[in-house]
């Protein structure tokens, strides 16, 4: 589901602010969750299992962090547990026909091994009830976004920057807040703690939220995209019959576009979560004008 589709703009936009001004302060949370698993998991329910797991598996690490602080194994397993779910899912296909290929040129194998995507009989017996191999190439959207922002929860609280939540539910909404899910920006635990607990929707920040979110969604729709339309014109002629002075107007506008793409992005983001009654951090302030990759 994107920000700029007809079905968030007319359906489920409404129908989130709908149940944050009806229900009471203390079901907000759950509401926002909720609501949140639905967005991510839009027609596609497995992906919600894996953040799930990443959920609950990293609000016990954060409850085993916060006991021992100074201990080594529960960084350790914080960094095996996330970086391996990005491993796993956006590397695994790759790794194993690596694997066949180096064992096949070693002459460990007569045959290279089939990558897991190849893997899935047509009789499998779990299929279209839990998952398939297949789901293990097949990239949840956002992971990268979700799994730093949870070990950066989990830092925070080794360093001390941080208690542990032990509210599952609100740390699942920390994790998996729909504005800031799919693209960013992480958001740092520090930054929003107390508004997960303790925000206010009033309607001048509604009304701030919807101005940002509009800025941003003209940015995408009115620049953005038929920028992109030009560019990716421009990037299928071939190269040999491509004009020096075409091929500058395909890299300007292909310049242009993500810049308007990340901005505009980063305008509906924070505009949503305004709306919502977070205050998400500026984070993308002129960036082709910046002076070193820290700044």
């Amino acid at each position: 589901m994107l920000f700029s589709s007809t079905l968030f703009l007319f359906l489920f936009l409404p129908w989130v602010m709908v149940g944050q001004g009806l229900l009471p302060r203390r079901l907000r949370n759950v509401w926002l969750l909720l609501t949140s698993l639905v967005f991510y998991g839009w027609g596609e329910p497995f992906v919600v299992a894996v953040m799930l797991v990443s959920v609950l598996v990293n609000w016990l690490l954060g409850l085993w962090i916060g006991r021992t602080p100074q201990a080594r194994l529960p960084l350790l397993a914080c960094l095996v547990f996330n970086l391996g779910l990005l491993v796993v899912f956006k590397y695994a296909d790759w790794l194993v026909g690596a694997t066949s290929d180096v064992l096949v040129a070693l002459g460990a194998l007569q045959a290279g091994l089939p990558r897991i995507s190849a893997l899935v009989p047509g009789d499998w017996p779990l299929h279209g009830l839990l998952f398939t191999p297949q789901d293990l190439v097949r990239l949840p959207i956002g992971i990268s976004f979700f799994t730093f922002q949870a070990m950066s929860y989990l830092l925070d609280v080794r360093r001390g920057a941080v208690t542990a939540q032990k509210n599952p539910i609100d740390l699942a909404l920390y994790i998996s807040l729909f504005p800031q899910l799919i693209a960013g920006p992480i958001v740092r635990y520090a930054d929003i703690q107390e508004q997960i607990g303790r925000r206010t929707i009033d309607v001048a920040g509604i009304a701030l939220g919807i101005r940002r979110f509009v800025l941003g969604l003209g940015k995408k729709m009115l620049i953005a995209n038929p920028l992109a339309e030009i560019a990716d014109a421009v990037f299928a002629i071939p190269g040999e019959s491509l004009p020096t002075s075409v091929a500058w107007l395909g890299i300007v506008c292909y310049t242009a576009q993500i810049y308007f793409d990340f901005s505009g992005y980063s305008d509906m983001a924070i505009g949503l979560g305004r709306m919502l009654g977070f205050r998400f951090l500026e984070n993308f302030s002129h960036p082709y004008v910046a002076r070193s990759i820290t700044e």
